[in-house]
């Protein structure tokens, strides 16, 4: 369901503008995940095959649109800016090339999405724009259609990282308490207790601790240990009283090439309590700050 669209156009810039039914958490969720996302960008008809989807300042989106008529329509993409619930920005590097914006604001439990395209030329604005405005608005009901299919207490990920760092570096900042500390966690964001147990049912305990001085404590064991090729644990945020908010399965694999280190991630997590809906839609952004965190750790040693 939405309600009090709008678009307004001034030379070169668009600006949609959108009330969904729907919590802020499960709108961001909508474009953050690319197993939703594909099933409702793009205007009637359309579909997509994704190619890469790296949500980070400066990681690609790469998609191919097919039209109803068959025809193939290439999109690259680089992301600018991600902030968590807030805001996202990207660069469509391929034609029509332009910037855009999207802002996703709280409107008393529903979510106002401000959806602003920059075209680089007001000529090349003009040869689409006959097709672009309709198009924009179908692909804004498409997404309103698909918020009722999102079930906000489940999601999968996969991220897949090539780090210029021999294997067993990376392996160790994953299995060293000292050297996860110092990765673990969102930007800014530091691990005063990252204590774990590397056996095979070995206890995980870290505590996050926010940059406003918020402690984050989080618990789990490993199920699997296979030195210096994978890791599978468990892992449970907890609140204040221990309770579970999220059933957590992660798999990490790492794979050397030519000195370098090919790692992929996947978790899986499951919502204990409502204040896992807002945990759940920032895991994206969670992990990604993580891993470029951890980038950082084994590409400056």
């Amino acid at each position: 369901m939405t309600d009090n669209s709008a678009i307004e156009i001034h030379g070169r810039e668009v600006t949609a503008t959108r009330i969904f039914d729907a919590p802020r958490a499960l709108v961001w969720r909508a474009f953050t995940d690319p197993d939703h996302l594909k099933h409702w960008w793009g205007p009637n008809g359309f579909t997509c095959t994704f190619h890469e989807f790296d949500l980070r300042p400066g990681g690609a989106w790469r998609f191919i649109m097919h039209g109803p008529d068959g025809t193939d329509y290439k999109n690259d993409n680089v992301f600018v800016t991600i902030d968590w619930m807030e805001r996202i920005v990207f660069d469509h590097v391929s034609f029509p090339k332009h910037s855009v914006t999207m802002r996703f604001e709280d409107a008393g439990g529903k979510t106002k999405l401000v959806f602003k395209q920059l075209f680089e030329s007001l000529d090349d604005f003009e040869k689409i724009k006959l097709i672009s405005m309709p198009g924009l608005t179908q692909t804004l009901d498409r997404l309103a259609a698909h918020l009722p299919q999102i079930d906000p207490y489940r999601r999968e990920l996969t991220i897949t990282r090539t780090f210029a760092a021999p294997r067993a570096l990376v392996w160790r900042a994953w299995t060293d308490p000292k050297q996860l500390a110092k990765w673990w966690g969102p930007h800014g964001f530091s691990n005063p207790v990252c204590e774990i147990n590397l056996n095979p049912g070995g206890a995980i305990h870290i505590v996050m601790r926010a940059p406003d001085g918020t402690d984050y404590p989080m618990r789990g064991e490993f199920r699997e240990i296979a030195p210096p090729e994978r890791l599978v644990f468990t892992s449970y945020p907890v609140d204040g009283e221990g309770r579970p908010l999220i059933d957590g399965l992660t798999t990490v694999t790492f794979v050397e090439r030519d000195g370098a280190t090919e790692m992929t991630l996947h978790t899986r997590a499951i919502g204990l309590a409502p204040v896992a809906v807002a945990m759940i839609a920032g895991m994206a952004a969670g992990w990604g700050q993580s891993i470029e965190r951890l980038a950082g750790l084994v590409e400056s040693a």
